[in-house]
């Protein structure tokens, strides 16, 4: 549960930050700045930034092929969106451009129907039904609300979309403040806080709010959806290696093209924002960061962050950041604030009872956590930095 980001509220977690780098090559690339200026409103193509060069090859022969790399840059739901795709003896640079400008309007679509930012989007009339009645969704917002729900069950209610209802009370984003609610509005906002009073009716595609005052935000889920949604375009496009980077949401398909795969830093939370205590390769494999480490501020020698226990009203207490790895960026993203305010104990049960995933935890005290499944891939450099 997150506080808010302009355009898509409350989006992302920090993890409109990223801690987990995607590169092609050292030195990692830089991690994606939340823009609270972001348009909601769909450049063409030609407006749409893709750059490609070319990356380094073996000396030429008579099968010899210079892979390019393609770069697209562009912000979308409230964060910088980066894809990168490698050109191949099927797909030249055009056909590659072509493909990463395609994927990219899969993120502006799904941007216009989920974005509370927007009030003709499906989320705000979802919302502006609260109390009243049910409102039919497309099969994507369906898919996103379904999942939290899962999520929501599998975690006691510490990831729950409703958390909406506490919007404005905590900012850290545009129009910041270091103010602390007082504890009798937060208490009364977090009464309206319940996924089990959201109704979705799966057959008849529809969500309805049961309590007015209720509201729901994807933030903390839809980026990764929406990774996904780009790698399943650039692969029914025929793109064999690319990364796409949304915020703190990762995915990465096939190796570079020299056939070395590409690797992944997670950030160090107390460090600057291009330094890592501890990296992995990976590959056809997703990351998601939950950290309290780019939306915060410090009021008593306290650190106070964007994300928020639902069972308080107050930020989240028991760790520092949260890197969960997953075959999609979809549940990897899911994941994340839960394990976050679970802890390093209880989050890593819940990382390790779904199949695929794992997790790399930097607890409240600096102390590093690893599940089973990442202990032989992660290889530390340093311990993460101490401090507030």
């Amino acid at each position: 549960m997150q506080a808010e980001s302009k355009h898509f509220a409350w989006a992302a977690v920090i993890l409109v930050s990223l801690s987990a780098h995607a590169c092609t090559e050292p030195p990692p690339l830089r991690p994606a700045e939340p823009d609270a200026t972001a348009s909601s409103a769909s450049p063409s193509a030609s407006e749409v930034a893709v750059t490609a060069s070319a990356s380094a090859s073996a000396a030429p022969d008579s099968t010899w092929f210079e892979p390019k790399k393609v770069t697209l840059e562009q912000k979308a739901m409230g964060t910088r969106v980066t894809i990168v795709a490698y050109t191949s003896p099927e797909m030249d640079e055009t056909k590659v451009a072509g493909a990463t400008s395609k994927a990219f309007r899969e993120i502006q679509r799904l941007e216009k129907l989920m974005s509370t930012w927007i009030e003709a989007s499906e989320v705000s009339r979802v919302n502006a039904a609260a109390g009243s009645e049910a409102v039919v969704v497309g099969p994507d917002t369906l898919a996103v609300i379904e999942k939290s729900q899962w999520i929501a069950n599998a975690s006691g209610g510490l990831f729950d979309i409703s958390f909406d209802a506490m919007h404005g009370l905590w900012k850290f984003d545009e129009g910041a403040e270091e103010r602390i609610p007082k504890k009798d509005v937060l208490e009364k906002a977090r009464k309206l806080i319940d996924y089990r009073q959201i109704e979705v009716d799966h057959d008849k595609s529809t969500v309805k709010l049961d309590k007015a005052g209720m509201r729901i935000n994807l933030g903390g889920i839809a980026k990764g959806y929406a990774v996904d949604a780009v790698a399943r375009s650039l692969d029914g496009d025929g793109v064999k290696a690319f990364f796409v980077q949304a915020g703190g949401d990762l995915f990465v398909r096939g190796r570079k093209p020299d056939g070395s795969p590409f690797r992944v830093g997670v950030r160090d939370p107390r460090g600057g924002p291009n330094d890592s205590f501890a990296t992995m390769i990976v590959e056809d494999h997703a990351f998601s960061t939950a950290g309290d480490y780019e939306r915060y501020f410090i009021h008593g020698k306290k650190r106070y962050h964007h994300i928020i226990d639902p069972r308080t009203g107050f930020p989240a207490t028991a760790s520092r950041s949260v890197t969960v790895w997953a075959k999609d960026a979809f549940t990897a993203d899911a994941i994340d604030d839960a394990v976050f305010i679970l802890g390093p104990k209880k989050g890593l049960e819940l990382v390790e009872s779904i199949d695929g995933a794992g997790a790399v935890i930097v607890d409240s005290k600096n102390k590093v956590w690893t599940s089973k499944r990442l202990e032989a891939v992660l290889h530390f450099e340093h311990d993460p930095t101490d401090g507030i």
